[in-house]
């Protein structure tokens, strides 16, 4: 019984140094989004971390569409990378739990 116990927290431990690591990958796995018009892009990590805003001089015109295109296009990129980390972290994480009865289908 303790032998199992041991085996299941060696495993666990192991499986939260791979999350670990994914996590640190994510951080150059790059998302690209911009606006319907492409006048406004932006690139973020997969870890949601803001790399680079491209603003078209049209723009710089419209304060009010220029906070709007940047609402609407920030939310489109971090909700791509929000599903790419979901993938990615709960995939290692699956991987890596033992099989514990009654918890898998």
């Amino acid at each position: 019984m303790f032998g199992d116990m041991m085996g299941m927290m060696g495993k666990l431990k192991e499986t939260q140094a791979k999350v670990e690591e994914t996590k640190k990958r994510l951080d150059s796995v790059s998302i690209s989004e911009q606006s319907n018009d492409a006048l406004l892009k932006v690139i973020i990590t997969a870890n949601r971390e803001i790399k680079t805003i491209e603003i078209d001089d049209e723009l710089l015109k419209d304060k009010e569409q220029l906070e709007d295109y940047l609402i609407i296009t920030l939310n489109r990129a971090i909700k791509k990378a929000t599903e790419v980390n979901e993938a990615e972290i709960s995939a290692v994480a699956k991987d890596g739990l033992p099989d514990i009865p009654g918890l898998t289908s």
